[in-house]
Parts: C-alpha cells; sequence; structure tokens
C-alpha cells in the first residue's frame, strides 16, 4: 500500500525554524523576521537589481516570502528603478496619486534558494546581536553584585564558570591565592564588570574582590540589608584576612553583635564561603584615635595619639601585643592602616618610654 505523503509547505518550514530559534535562544520572534527580511533585500540587491528600492514581506501565517520593488509615483520619470508615471500607476495598479508609493511585486522564480544561502551569515549575526543584548539585560545590572556560576573549563590559569546562558571569566589576578577550584564546583564570584565586545559579552568575575566579603555580610545579616548597621569600610588580603568596620544607626542594635550572629553563625557562613579566611569586626568611630585603635583588633591598644593635619597615629601597645599588633609580615598594621585611612606607627609600651 502507499502512503499519503503530506506536501512539505517551505513557508511553514521557516516559520517552524523561526519558532524553534526564538524559543532556543530567548529571541522575540519579530526580531527574526525583521533579520531574515534585511537578509533578504540584500540578496535581492546583490543578485538582481541593486539600483531598486526593495521591500521583503514574510507572511506571519504562510511563511510565503515576496518581494516588491517600491517606486514613487511622480509626473515625469527620470529614473525608471525608482520611479512610476502617474499614468502608469493608475493604469497598472489602481488610484494612485504624485507622492505615493507603488509597491510592485518582483519576485524571482529562484529567490528561496538564492535568498537561503545569502541571508544565513546575515540572520546568524543578528541572533548573535539579539543573544547578547538578552544578556546585557540579564547582567548588566550585577556588576558590584554577586552571582553563583558552576565551573566549565580551566584553561591557563583562567576559570570560566556557566551563568545563565552565557559564561563569567574568572582572572588569575581575581583568584584567592591558594584557593583550589575544581570542575562543576558551585562558585560565588562578585561581577566586576559587564560590558559588550566584537566577541560577545564579557563578564569579568573575582573571588579576591573586598565587594565579595560585603555583599555576603549583606545577604547573610538582615540588619544590614535593612539599613540599620552600615558598612563603613572592607579591606582585604584576599585567602588571609579581611578587616570590615560596621556601624549601628540604631541604638538598641549593636553592629558587631549582629554581624557575628548567634554563636557566630552569621560571619562563620561568611567565611566558610571565602575557604576559612579570618573576618576581623570593627565597630566604627567618627573619632580617629578610636577607630584606628579598634582597626588594630585583635590587639589590645593602650593610647592613640593623632596628627590630624598628616593623617597619622602614633599607637602604644603592651609589649606582649606588639607582635600581634603588627601582625605576621605587618599584615594587621597594614590592613589597619588601609581601612582607616590612617598612616599608624606602632610602638611598644616599653619602646614609647623609652623614646
Amino acid at each position: 500500500m502507499k502512503k499519503n505523503a503530506k506536501k512539505v509547505n517551505k513557508g511553514e518550514e521557516l516559520l517552524a525554524a523561526i519558532r524553534a530559534i526564538s524559543a532556543e535562544k530567548n529571541i522575540p520572534e519579530e526580531v527574526l523576521v525583521e533579520a531574515l527580511e534585511a537578509a533578504l533585500i540584500s540578496a535581492y540587491k546583490r543578485n538582481f537589481s541593486a539600483a531598486q528600492n526593495v521591500l521583503v514581506n514574510i507572511d506571519h501565517d504562510t511563511g510565503e516570502i515576496k518581494v516588491y520593488a517600491q517606486k514613487e509615483v511622480v509626473e515625469d520619470v527620470e529614473d525608471m528603478y525608482t520611479q512610476i508615471s502617474v499614468e502608469e500607476a493608475k493604469q497598472k495598479y489602481g488610484a494612485y496619486n504624485v507622492g505615493d508609493i507603488v509597491n510592485i511585486e518582483v519576485t524571482p522564480a529562484d529567490f528561496g534558494r538564492i535568498a537561503a544561502q545569502a541571508a544565513k551569515n546575515v540572520v546568524t549575526q543578528r541572533i548573535r546581536e539579539a543573544e547578547r543584548n538578552n544578556i546585557m539585560e540579564e547582567f548588566a545590572d550585577k556588576e558590584n553584585n554577586i552571582i553563583t556560576g558552576v565551573i566549565q573549563r580551566i584553561e591557563k590559569g583562567k576559570v570560566f564558570l556557566a551563568v545563565g546562558n552565557t559564561e563569567a571569566l574568572l582572572l588569575q589576578q581575581e583568584q584567592v591565592p591558594g584557593e583550589v577550584y575544581n570542575f562543576h564546583d558551585r562558585l560565588k564570584v562578585y561581577v566586576l564588570k559587564v560590558e559588550s565586545g566584537a566577541r560577545g559579552v564579557s563578564i569579568l568575575v573575582s573571588r579576591s574582590n573586598p565587594g565579595l566579603v560585603k555583599k555576603l555580610f549583606e545577604a547573610e545579616v538582615p540588619e544590614i540589608a535593612d539599613g540599620t548597621v552600615e558598612i563603613k569600610g572592607i579591606c582585604r588580603e584576599a585567602g588571609s584576612r579581611t578587616k570590615i568596620a560596621v556601624v549601628s544607626n540604631d541604638e538598641n542594635v549593636d553592629a558587631q553583635g549582629a554581624c557575628i550572629g548567634a554563636q557566630g553563625r552569621r560571619v562563620q557562613i561568611v567565611c566558610d564561603e571565602i575557604g576559612g579566611e579570618k573576618i576581623d569586626i570593627i565597630r566604627y568611630s567618627e573619632d580617629p584615635a578610636t577607630y584606628i585603635a579598634a582597626s588594630l583588633s585583635p590587639s589590645e591598644v593602650i593610647s592613640v595619639d593623632v596628627d590630624v593635619e598628616n593623617k597619622s597615629a602614633f599607637v602604644v601597645v603592651p609589649d606582649t601585643q606588639l607582635s600581634l599588633a603588627i601582625g605576621k609580615s605587618g599584615q594587621n598594621a597594614r590592613l589597619a592602616a588601609k581601612l582607616t585611612g590612617w598612616k599608624i606607627d606602632i610602638k611598644s609600651e616599653s619602646a614609647a618610654k623609652e623614646a
């Protein structure tokens, strides 16, 4: 027995392909149709007549493609490709007046084959542009925020993460020293920059930026999210130590306690997210001496003398606390200076008395 073969409608196939691409790439159908129509105009001018002004129409119900030469109705024709006399327009096409535009169908018999080949690259480019715009819209407002990605590949020290329908790039200088990255690991990263270029949308992210720690605290501490507690300063040596200064805008709320959380849970969650990095949570103060003393935590401080004009401070600490105040390789003192913006000179109590 012969099976009834259903006749394939090329126009319907075209519409089906557009709908499939639209669904897969999340691009509006009308954007793809406009791209295809523009490509077909280029194909017609390149293969048939560059002198004509043409309009291409794709029927949204049948997918049928038609090409029309657009001619202006004039009294006297000077260009036969772009103009038509008012007498001819009325005789052949109906009631037209001078200044009107007549659309005359000029669809070539084999236009479908030529157009399909010629339009391919143009449509592909439009799809890329539309995808780029979609990605820019999705991620443009995520700059200076945290996103979560899945590591897809690592090439020459660069880590590429899948985020949504695109990739984010974690450069080596934005990685945390000693942190290990494995395929398919989920990673929270801080978005440094989202920009569109010739090669598409570039999303640059960081694991070492102090902004990552700040945003983690904002997400973990409701009092920061609602403005009760404010982060006044933060500095970080990624993989080793972060200092963060906080202040409460409500006298009934302890800024440090809110960030630490019951049994230290809130700060521990942040620490775990950044690989166990130490975090010093410091009470911010408008008084430079008080702020500087707090910034040297966990060291005790005996006294702080400030030179406001030169923005420098002389700090005295107990003899037993000197190494703690300075920190390993000077890290604690260095971070305190970065956090406060002051130059800090630290002396032990006995050394200060001898001076």
